[in-house]
């Protein structure tokens, strides 16, 4: 049930003030499964987010655990204002409360920056200079600039990306994994890795067009010395094309739902059905539904793929 990761201790590997950045908030919840929702506010919630979110809520409301929630703002390219209101709204109007205060990636550049400069103090890091053009979209980074020792500084008016030097079996699956953007931004990659372990998350319910990353993040954690979370993935909701939904498209979120005078129960009701949860036409509150889930742990498990 996601509960075979420890919470973190420290590795004499890292420095002092690493331990303390990366375990100040991981003992909190010690011994309890501990999940989270982690949307990035580029637009409305979408209903295939909500999804994600309600079944996130209702494993670990079962597990008698925390669930905490986390904005990823750190890509300001693409956020659009007002979208963290609307989430926090959205969330609170459908019953999925979450624990502890909201967790704002932005607010944590620091932890992410310390976590890179000991990543390259110990020369696990070099400069990538590969432009997505040169890559030609390959899936998996072929080392280009590996042993190549470019310099971290400007050249022809850009930085170079940060790669991370994954090691074995790992690079296999996931390749030189970009920690900091060429651009300046902390990687998605490296700021996930390193909240999943600092909060003690025990267990990812994310969406199934993210199961690749986890390779990736797994690189990073193992990095660090850490084990990671377990995962698990929920089917993606589509549209009548069978297209994913997806936020940057504009997909109606709860805004139309709530316009015509729907209720939470009708639109908890709506995502559970689409899972085979309840019957057609079933309507129900976030905890009506939690209530049935406990005594039918299958059903629920079904619908979650590692």
């Amino acid at each position: 049930m996601g509960m075979n990761r420890a919470v973190i201790t420290p590795s004499s590997d890292l420095p002092l003030h690493l331990q303390r950045l990366l375990t100040a908030s991981s003992g909190l919840h010690q011994g309890r499964y501990v999940g989270r929702f982690a949307p990035t506010p580029s637009g409305p919630l979408h209903l295939g987010n909500l999804r994600t979110a309600l079944l996130s809520w209702l494993v670990a409301r079962r597990e008698g655990g925390v669930w905490l929630l986390r904005i990823d703002d750190l890509d300001t390219p693409r956020l659009r204002a007002g979208a963290v209101l609307s989430a926090l709204d959205d969330l609170r109007w459908l019953g999925l409360h979450w624990d502890g205060p909201v967790v704002l990636q932005s607010q944590r550049q620091g932890v992410y920056s310390a976590v890179l400069s000991h990543l390259r103090r110990s020369g696990l890091l070099y400069a990538c200079r590969c432009s997505r053009r040169q890559l030609g979209g390959v899936a998996i980074y072929p080392g280009t600039c590996r042993e190549l020792g470019l310099a971290w500084g400007w050249q022809h008016n850009r930085l170079p990306a940060w790669r991370l030097r994954v090691q074995g079996q790992a690079c296999a699956s996931c390749g030189d994994v970009v920690v900091r953007r060429a651009d300046g931004f902390i990687a998605y990659h490296l700021a996930s890795a390193v909240d999943e372990l600092a909060f003690g998350i025990t267990e990812v319910v994310r969406g199934a067009d993210l199961a690749p990353v986890r390779w990736a993040q797994e690189a990073v954690m193992a990095a660090l010395g850490q084990s990671p979370p377990a995962y698990r993935h929920v089917p993606l909701l589509c549209d009548a094309g069978g297209e994913k939904l997806a936020k940057r498209e504009g997909s109606a979120g709860l805004k139309p739902w709530r316009d015509q005078g729907a209720t939470p129960a009708d639109v908890v009701g709506s995502l559970a059905q689409g899972l085979h949860l309840v019957p057609a036409r079933t309507a129900l509150s976030a905890q009506e539904l939690l209530a049935r889930m406990s005594s039918r742990p299958q059903a629920l498990d079904a619908c979650l793929h590692r």
